[in-house]
């Protein structure tokens, strides 16, 4: 029972049909237009991301490297306190003096040195 409509052919039906095309037209182009600049926002925003990312893992490698150069830094005072102590001490001739008698065993004129062995225990540590 299927009839067979002809469709009229009057400058009123081309016209609706050509805005209609149009119409189909600019959507199409609006749906693409809107693919294409949500696709760069998603990409933009995914390259912000993980360079804040990076960025913080770098921050927070930064923060660490900090920690263990202030670390280092205490150390190397300390080990700078002693040595200018030990600079102070070289200056003194008695200091001297006991430093060649305790390592090298020289005596003053009439000592006699004596050298005691280290207990067991001493010479495990």
């Amino acid at each position: 029972m299927g009839r067979n409509v002809t469709p009229m052919e009057n400058e009123y039906v081309r016209q609706q049909e050509n805005k209609h095309k149009a119409s189909s037209k600019r959507k199409k182009r609006l749906v693409r237009r809107l693919s294409v600049f949500f696709v760069l926002a998603i990409a933009i925003t995914g390259f912000m991301v993980s360079t804040l990312i990076s960025r913080a893992q770098v921050l927070e490698d930064k923060k660490a490297e900090k920690v263990q150069l202030e670390k280092n830094l205490d150390a190397l005072k300390e080990k700078q306190t002693a040595l200018e102590e030990e600079i102070v001490k070289l200056n003194d001739d008695d200091y001297i003096a006991k430093l060649a008698r305790r390592d090298y065993f020289l005596s003053d004129n009439g000592e006699i040195i004596f050298n005691i062995p280290e207990s067991g225990k001493d010479k495990e540590n």
